[in-house]
């Protein structure tokens, strides 16, 4: 259960935005990470955008409603149900929330300094509500006892209180509960969301030349496009237009121009990913753009035809004598990016980095002399990887 009520500027708190997400949507997300079937939304009228809160509920098979205050609410909900409600204008990691929430009833608390600040109510002499609970559904039938014009979401976390549900801190869910906040203005909502992608976005391990270029792009133009509504998507399109486009490079003859479009498809990619991650927080169903493997296989092939293309250009050769350098060398790199795990593993996988070496070979005439000597050297290396991590003992 969530409520829109409250508005800042016009707007209600609930359509906020933060990076991908609205409040709603990342309140939605949350609640179908828990597994609820049933989502009530708390507003006094139908909207175009609870609209479409209603068909991603609906996508994801749980039951919507809408209704205008407490008293619907208890037709809705059981003695037997659990009730998971959200406060108007609360913004949660989802997995932070979940990890609260999923296997305890609890009224999620915070320390009273901290909680005023940000605009929570007091619970106690020491405590703050956290805007986010879990509570046996027979509580609900109390609401009736209340004024129909009652603030739903806090009436019951008083009732829930007085029932002896338990107090949780949001501290318990770690250090991803850095951003649980209360979002009162389109401002606030502003001045939280380059920290909140850059968080998305940071990877634990080393970055490769290109997931770097890629994470500068993505905190720098990440919130516009997000907002712009294109996202991760535009993104996708665009590397595959790069890679239609080294195909037909490569088809006139201009092999270098080919080279840079592998390169430019590769960037496109990893920043797709990297955005795609920001998107899934609030939306699962968007994780389709945090694999594409697919296109890592096809700007391998395009380096094989264009590397096989640029080889010896005027002298006849056969296509056993023109290609096979080139495939060896791309399958020994796959080869070289699964025997060696973390810095290496992401410097040998950037496609990125490749096309703009074999870039440098073709502008220097060496393409062939590199394709060779890559091989040689990749297959040197694979080798090592082997006898090192083999358990096999000599005789």
């Amino acid at each position: 259960m969530f409520d829109i009520a409250a508005e800042s500027g016009g707007m209600p708190r609930a359509f906020l935005r933060v990076g991908a997400a609205s409040v709603a949507g990342q309140q939605l997300g949350i609640a179908l990470a828990l597994g609820c079937e049933r989502i009530v939304c708390l507003a006094p009228s139908l909207t175009s955008d609870i609209v479409a809160l209603q068909h991603r509920a609906e996508k994801a098979g749980a039951q919507f409603h809408v209704i205008p205050g407490a008293r619907p609410l208890i037709g809705l909900v059981t003695a037997t149900d659990e009730v998971i409600a959200f406060a108007d204008g609360l913004f949660a990691p989802r997995e932070a929330a979940r990890a609260l929430l999923d296997t305890q009833q609890a009224v999620l608390v915070q320390p009273v300094e901290q909680g005023l600040a940000a605009g929570f109510e007091r619970i106690d002499l020491n405590c703050a509500a956290a805007g986010a609970m879990r509570v046996p559904g027979r509580l609900v039938e109390r609401l009736g006892e209340l004024p129909a014009d009652c603030d739903v979401v806090s009436s019951l976390q008083r009732i829930a209180l007085q029932a002896g549900v338990r107090q949780v801190p949001v501290g318990q869910a770690g250090p991803g509960n850095s951003f649980w906040m209360l979002l009162r203005s389109d401002q606030e909502a502003h001045a939280i969301e380059p920290q909140w992608i850059r968080q998305q976005i940071d990877d634990p391990l080393p970055a490769s030349p290109s997931r770097g270029i890629a994470m500068m792009v993505v905190r720098r133009l990440g919130p516009a496009m997000l907002h712009a509504g294109s996202g991760s998507r535009m993104l996708i399109a665009g590397a595959v237009f790069a890679a239609l486009l080294a195909v037909i490079a490569g088809a006139f003859g201009f092999v270098a121009a080919g080279f840079a479009l592998c390169a430019l498809g590769w960037l496109s990619r990893e920043t797709a990913r990297l955005l795609a991650r920001v998107e899934t927080e609030s939306d699962p169903r968007k994780a389709f753009a945090t694999s594409l493997s697919a296109y890592g296989w096809t700007i391998d092939l395009l380096l094989v035809a264009l590397l096989g293309i640029a080889a010896e250009p005027g002298h006849p050769m056969h296509l056993a004598e023109r290609f096979f350098p080139a495939l060896m060398l791309i399958a020994l790199l796959r080869i070289l990016a699964g025997a060696y795990g973390g810095r290496w593993r992401h410097w040998i996988g950037d496609r990125g980095v490749v096309s703009v070496l074999l870039l440098g070979a073709v502008a220097g005439r060496i393409a062939s002399e590199t394709a060779h000597i890559g091989a040689v050297v990749a297959a040197g290396l694979a080798l090592l990887a082997i006898s090192r991590n083999s358990r096999l003992t000599g005789p």
